[in-house]
């Protein structure tokens, strides 16, 4: 217990504090960077810096799902889907820094909610872990549509990054159905919906 303990702190640490790596290359690294102006860099540094944090979020959210999934056909899935999440946190950490950028103060806020969340999720089934998981994609999918609306159109790097999360996203929805995920009641989505706005809200200004 001790062990597991340590082992799951260790990730924490590593997940706000140390740099992630991507086995892919970067989406749209070989764009030209856009001229953009001051207040567009701005935002695309505050777009990416919410996209950050929700990837913080992913990381703790998957750790406490598979912590408690049952089956270990699921808990593969989970940790696939989570190594994908690791190198979207690579390459949203890299174009804030591109864009003259800061990350979120708030990450290790982020981080401990989302994973007390993913924990709870776990502990009422595999089913309605996966169904929790499925929804919690389908609605980054929304906001990161949301985001290629609100990004400049010069701005190619970022939206090729944006573009492929983005996809990435919708493929674990389709993971998690497929491996039966129920689907979460109305007022569930609805708290989800509203607690993603505040955490988006706070992240683009923190």
């Amino acid at each position: 217990m001790t062990d597991q303990a340590i082992m799951q702190f260790d990730h924490a640490l590593r997940t706000i504090f140390a740099p992630a790596r991507s086995v892919r290359p970067t989406p749209g690294g070989d764009l030209p960077e856009a001229t953009l102006g001051e207040a567009q860099k701005r935002h695309a540094a505050a777009l990416m810096r919410v996209n950050h944090s929700g990837e913080i979020c992913a990381q703790a959210l998957y750790q406490g799902q598979a912590l408690t999934s049952r089956d270990p056909s699921i808990r593969v899935a989970l940790e696939q889907a989570s190594h994908e999440e690791t190198e979207h946190l690579a390459w949203t950490a890299q174009r804030i820094d591109e864009l003259g950028g800061r990350r979120s103060i708030l990450n290790p806020l982020w981080y401990g909610s989302a994973l007390t969340i993913g924990v709870l999720a776990g502990g009422f089934g595999d089913r309605w872990n996966l169904g929790f998981l499925a929804e919690t994609e389908r609605q980054v999918e929304t906001h990161l549509r949301g985001h290629l609306d609100a990004l400049s159109a010069d701005d190619l790097k970022s939206r090729a990054i944006v573009s492929q999360m983005r996809q990435d996203e919708a493929g674990h929805a389709e993971t998690a159905v497929r491996l039966g995920a129920h689907e979460l009641p109305g007022p569930v989505r609805l708290a989800m919906k509203l607690a993603a706005k505040i955490m988006t809200g706070m992240a683009y200004r923190l």
